[in-house]
């Protein structure tokens, strides 16, 4: 029907994604396959069958993604610009683009490839078709990967393709430690390396900091902690998978076995099957939260995503739920501390100061970056932490 067509965007349910990308593949079209529940052999056999006729296959369970400046899926609305992006399905690609745009730089391409492409089974198939391209991409001046941690076995493969790319270089794989003499630099956190990127092209040095503003997250901490004694527990309900990992890492490093925590990621295909993604629908999570209020977890931990395809109003229904949880706890005789991070732009449909007003407006405690709404919820429930996080970071 569209014969000067080079890309098919392909959503339909998983049984039936792959009969439905090999015909593009075939055709010689880019695939941008946002479906999940594809099994890993499917997913094989696409990628193989795209890598040998030269076009991307970005998924299955792409959730973002941007071609020459087009946003494909779940996107914030951005500026062209020199920055070439490397990352797995959706939400910390959107994350970094975000925090990279608020500081002036802009995106070339962002080239989902799948949550499963760094796997033993799928071997990378993609980052490293993706990596090529960038690297051959006249309008990209620097590049950023972000994932989770690759397979054993397929690491060295990810360190040796990096290793070929002269182009200034920036690895967030959540979860990694950074391999010896890497020609990347390796960052911990998805903020980290939207700072470090913007840092390098600029020729300026770069330090991560724990908080941007210690002193005014200080005083949070400090009001919050003079209104009662807080229960040593924490609740994460993200619709965003690579924030809950981030938000899982960090916590896990900073409360160890001592305090309680449990992260969900309500976009995982478990959460999916039958019904819209939250971010689309938010039902699930406001569901959770409402039955939150009636439990004993002592801080709420959420994100909230903006841009193209998501829910034209998030904050609203988020709010609600939070307010209830809230006055259901109060009535319950204990406190529940809401905390969250923000994605999105200035430019994108759904007005970001006007969502983070409504949460506000409801005692949520809005932090600069998920990176730092984890690290305070941390903070929260354990004081002793106080030293590390607010003192060393002065």
């Amino acid at each position: 029907m569209l014969p000067d067509a080079n890309l098919a965007l392909i959503s339909v349910p998983g049984a039936y994604a792959k009969f439905e990308a090999m015909k593009a593949i075939k055709r010689g079209l880019h695939v941008f396959l946002f479906s999940d529940n594809v099994p890993v052999q499917d997913e094989i056999e696409l990628k193989m069958e795209a890598v040998r006729r030269g076009v991307l296959c970005m998924g299955p369970d792409c959730g973002t993604a941007y071609l020459n400046g087009m946003g494909l899926g779940f996107t914030n609305v951005a500026p062209r610009g020199r920055i070439g992006f490397v990352a797995a399905a959706g939400t910390g690609l959107q994350a970094v683009v975000s925090r990279v745009a608020a500081q002036g730089e802009g995106i070339s391409h962002g080239i989902g490839v799948g949550g499963r492409d760094l796997s033993a089974e799928v071997s990378g198939m993609m980052t490293f078709f993706a990596l090529e391209a960038l690297a051959d991409d006249p309008s990209t001046e620097a590049i950023v990967i972000i994932s989770k941690p690759p397979h054993p076995t397929v690491l060295p493969w990810l360190e040796a393709a990096m290793a070929k790319i002269r182009k200034p270089m920036v690895a967030c794989v959540l979860g990694a430690a950074a391999p010896p003499q890497s020609r990347a630099v390796w960052v911990e956190t998805l903020d980290q390396s939207a700072d470090a990127i913007v840092a390098l092209l600029a020729k300026r040095s770069w330090t991560p900091r724990t908080f941007g503003d210690t002193p005014a997250i200080r005083k949070r901490w400090e009001r919050l902690r003079d209104g009662g004694p807080i229960a040593r527990e924490v609740l994460g309900l993200y619709t965003g998978g690579t924030l809950a990992h981030e938000t899982h890492l960090l916590l896990e490093s900073l409360l160890g076995h001592e305090v309680p925590n449990q992260i969900l990621d309500l976009g995982d295909d478990q959460y999916t099957v039958g019904r819209p993604h939250p971010m689309i629908d938010p039902q699930t999570r406001t569901d959770m939260i409402l039955k939150a209020g009636r439990e004993k977890a002592g801080v709420l931990l959420v994100d909230l995503v903006l841009g193209r395809g998501s829910h034209p109003d998030p904050a609203e229904s988020l709010a609600a739920a939070v307010r209830q949880a809230s006055e259901a706890a109060k009535a319950a005789g204990r406190r529940l501390i809401s905390v969250a991070s923000v994605v999105g732009t200035a430019g994108d449909p759904q007005d970001l100061n006007r969502q983070i007003t409504q949460l506000e407006r409801v005692g949520i405690e809005v932090l600069p970056t998920n990176a730092e709404a984890a690290r305070f919820a941390a903070l929260l429930v354990k004081p002793s932490l106080e030293k590390s996080l607010l003192e060393a970071s002065r």
